[in-house]
């Protein structure tokens, strides 16, 4: 990636991410014409690869951005600093709703390169998302109070059922349209409540 690009000026730089996101998300990476994310993002297309060296570079830098911005915002939103897992879920959806505003996109480009099958960049974003899946998951995991949920739960499988929940959502939010902020937090608030209903020790639930 041409060092440039982070010269570039943060509204520019933003303007280029989001139209990135946008093109991306709309469409397969095969089918997500350079040409189309430049004119998005006000640039030439010849500028476009002077800031990243072909599609791939972008995709994949696109990836990586989607991730390093998810952790800024989740530790802006204080998310582990509890130890209450259903509040640091919570906390969790206040930050990604805040990252909508500025990155409306985002999130949609992230579930399709999840499922993106082209061989030029799935095995890296497999390897890449496992790796950060594993690494969030240790770092929920640890800070739980084993007392605070039904005796004797696993809490790994209960953390991996409310992930797979998570994500089938929102993939079926994104195949019926889009994703619908107003409508995530009513539903994902809903979620929450179920699940302290299943997992919380009945002695602490509210």
């Amino acid at each position: 990636m041409n060092e440039k690009f982070f010269h570039l000026p943060e509204e520019k730089q933003e303007r280029i991410l989001n139209s990135g996101f946008r093109v991306f998300s709309q469409n397969s990476y095969k089918k997500s014409p350079m040409s189309e994310i430049a004119d998005d993002a006000g640039i030439s297309k010849s500028l476009l690869f002077h800031y990243f060296r072909n599609k791939k570079e972008l995709y994949l830098f696109l990836w990586q951005k989607s991730a390093e911005l998810t952790m800024e915002y989740l530790t802006d939103y204080r998310c582990y600093e509890t130890k209450d897992l259903f509040e640091m879920m919570e906390r969790g959806m206040r930050a990604k709703f805040k990252i909508m505003e500025h990155y409306p996109h985002m999130a949609a480009f992230v579930i399709k390169a999840f499922y993106e099958k082209d061989e030029q960049v799935s095995g890296e974003i497999q390897r890449s998302y496992q790796r950060y899946l594993e690494a969030k998951a240790a770092k929920t995991l640890a800070s739980l109070d084993p007392s605070d949920f039904v005796p004797g739960l696993d809490l790994q499988m209960m953390y991996r059922d409310m992930y797979w929940a998570s994500e089938g959502y929102l993939w079926e939010m994104l195949q019926h349209g889009g994703l619908d902020a107003a409508q995530m937090e009513k539903d994902f608030m809903r979620l929450l409540e179920f699940w302290k209903g299943i997992y919380k020790n009945k002695e602490k639930r509210e």
